[in-house]
């Protein structure tokens, strides 16, 4: 008889930065499972390009636009899912920026306010809304999205690697504080992935070819390889499971 472990049926499901990528495959995997997935990025039309794909395929799925940077967007978005659904069992910070790609030393004001504010005053607000409903339904998950650059800085991605060091530190302190409320909190680490978010490291042949050579499979890994861990840690398949850091990057940081 197949598991039922990784059955999200009846689950409410918001990912971050979902309109493409690592976030739309993401967004596809928990729908097929049965979630309502609630498809956001910053523009609208992408978000529901997604959800059409999804509902296309017999799956359940709504677009809703937040800016993961702005605290109103924040508080629009909780308050819809509050009105419309009045529970969240999933939260996926999958939202990013990362502005500057460079030494570190030219990093300037703007680019570091932005990447902070998406990256971690974003992920952090998202966490404090999505725990405080979850609380009050019986507890959840929180997914976020990480980075090797947070365990080993790359060049010339200073303040992102910054950033996602403070999400791995986030996904911890969270971790420890919510679970008693029976809420789990843990964090996809994400290697070389093809995006287009991470396409400075594609383009710059050098860079690209360099960064091959550390990775033992000697790929770079396409986003629907990161969605099943997620769907690992949202299900009941890890219920015990909170407060890690999965590092799924070909062994890169072996």
């Amino acid at each position: 008889m197949p598991t039922t472990l990784f059955d999200l049926t009846g689950k409410i499901a918001l990912v971050t930065g979902a309109s493409r990528g690592i976030g739309e495959e993401i967004a596809r995997l928990l729908a097929e499972q049965g979630a309502h997935v609630i498809v956001s990025s910053r523009h609208l039309d992408g978000c529901q390009t997604v959800a059409n794909r999804i509902t296309a395929d017999g799956n359940s799925a709504e677009a809703y636009s937040c800016h993961v940077g702005s605290i109103e967007d924040i508080n629009a978005i909780f308050g819809h899912i509050r009105q419309a659904h009045g529970r969240l069992d999933i939260l996926i910070n999958n939202a990013a920026a990362n502005p500057y790609f460079g030494d570190i030393l030219d990093t300037n004001l703007g680019a570091f306010r932005k990447t902070i504010d998406v990256n971690v005053q974003g992920y952090f607000f998202m966490s404090v809304e999505g725990s405080r409903l979850m609380r009050d339904n019986d507890g959840g998950v929180i997914v976020n999205t990480a980075s090797i650059a947070g365990l080993q800085p790359g060049l010339g991605q200073g303040i992102y690697s910054i950033s996602k060091a403070a999400v791995i530190s986030m996904t911890k302190a969270f971790a420890k504080e919510v679970a008693k409320h029976g809420i789990r909190v843990n964090a996809l680490l994400p290697g070389l992935t093809k995006t287009k978010f991470a396409g400075s490291l594609f383009t710059e042949k050098k860079i690209y070819e360099a960064t091959l050579a550390q990775i033992p499979m000697h790929r770079h890994a396409e986003p629907k390889e990161m969605a099943g861990t997620v769907l690992y840690l949202v299900s009941d398949a890890s219920s015990y499971t909170t407060g890690e850091c999965i590092v799924v990057d070909g062994g890169h940081t072996l």
